[in-house]
């Protein structure tokens, strides 16, 4: 027969249960919010840490006509530290020089050509003397050509592909002998699209490229004390993020663009990617380039740096959380506004 009494024991110890369990579930998210909280903050604890005597450090920086190159000068010069910049023309040279103080000192230096990047090692060797050169900052770069893959050729991939990558580790390998001597540090700027790909041209390829490169060179130098950071800035208003000018650009492409491969996708369809381009350009370049100059000089300066810095809110809440989803979701996302060609099936 069926007793009250043995039911409510029953009913008492499964509520008994429940609530050791939840209680067991809500130590276990208690102790983990208390781990969480003391690796955040030991992690800024360290990183305010600065390295010692930065008015006698010399950094290297390439591409300093404008853009991030440029602030970045500018902002580690007002910081007292002694900067070696280098720019691709005379007149970026001169502008800056007016800019800054007279630690500051400018070269000429094409990363394409190796008897430009050798001249420019001797001089930086000339300027450093016996204290060493403490950092380099690859940060040199060119974005066009930019358009679908199919509208390019084999050369407008190589243009773009030996200014970032190649260009970059003739810099650097140049520079390494120089770096070890004093345990420093190399800045390497990459790019969102270093980790996520979504426009053609030799762009993104050439971003992945410097990925790979500053992570075997991160594995190979950390046994002599050298230091690699990678940044990851997002879309920034710069020269080249220039309304007009990529729209110029891209213009020029599809005119070069053979006849059949035009007709595949239609000139409804180029319109409308111009517009998307253009909006793009337009609404979703930050103004504020220091929060990527504020990581390359925490790169430089801090006691523990980064291993890759995400500059910018775009790069930090999109794009890098992004290139960890699926791959289907991430093209579904990446793809949803896009116009459709003529003759899609």
């Amino acid at each position: 027969m069926f007793k009250i009494g043995s039911y409510s024991e029953a009913c008492a110890m499964r509520l008994l249960g429940w609530l050791l369990h939840r209680n067991g579930l809500l130590k276990m998210w208690l102790y983990l919010a208390a781990l969480l909280g003391l690796y955040f903050l030991r992690r800024w604890y360290r990183e305010r840490q600065t390295v010692e005597n930065l008015t006698e450090k010399y950094v290297f920086i390439t591409g300093c006509d404008s853009g991030f190159g440029n602030q970045l000068a500018r902002q580690l010069d007002a910081r007292g530290l002694r900067v070696l910049a280098a720019c691709l023309t005379q007149q970026g040279a001169e502008r800056l020089e007016k800019a800054t103080s007279e630690r500051l000192r400018t070269t000429i230096l094409d990363v394409t050509s190796t008897e430009s990047v050798e001249a420019a090692t001797k001089w930086v060797k000339g300027c450093v003397g016996s204290k060493g050169l403490w950092g380099l900052v690859n940060n040199a770069g060119i974005a066009h050509p930019v358009a679908l893959n199919e509208w390019l050729t084999k050369d407008d991939f190589v243009k773009v592909l030996n200014v970032n990558l190649i260009g970059l580790i003739d810099v650097t390998l140049h520079m390494l002998p120089l770096l070890k001597e004093t345990r420093g540090r190399v800045v390497n700027m990459a790019s969102v699209v270093g980790r996520l790909a979504f426009h053609g041209g030799g762009y993104c390829p050439s971003k992945y490229g410097v990925e790979a490169f500053s992570d075997c060179l991160r594995r190979e130098l950390c046994q002599f004390g050298v230091k690699i950071a990678i940044v990851e800035p997002g879309y920034f208003r710069t020269s080249m993020t220039n309304v007009q000018h990529n729209l110029e650009k891209l213009e020029q492409q599809w005119a070069r663009t053979p006849q059949d491969i035009k007709e595949s996708y239609g000139q409804s369809y180029f319109d409308n990617y111009c517009e998307m381009f253009k909006e793009a350009l337009a609404t979703r370049c930050s103004p504020n380039l220091y929060l990527v100059t504020d990581c390359m000089e925490h790169a430089l300066t801090s006691l523990h740096p980064r291993t890759r810095y995400s500059g910018g809110w775009d790069a930090q809440f999109f794009y890098i959380p992004l290139s960890y989803l699926p791959t289907a979701l991430a093209d579904f996302i990446l793809m949803r506004s896009w116009p459709k060609p003529a003759q899609a099936v």
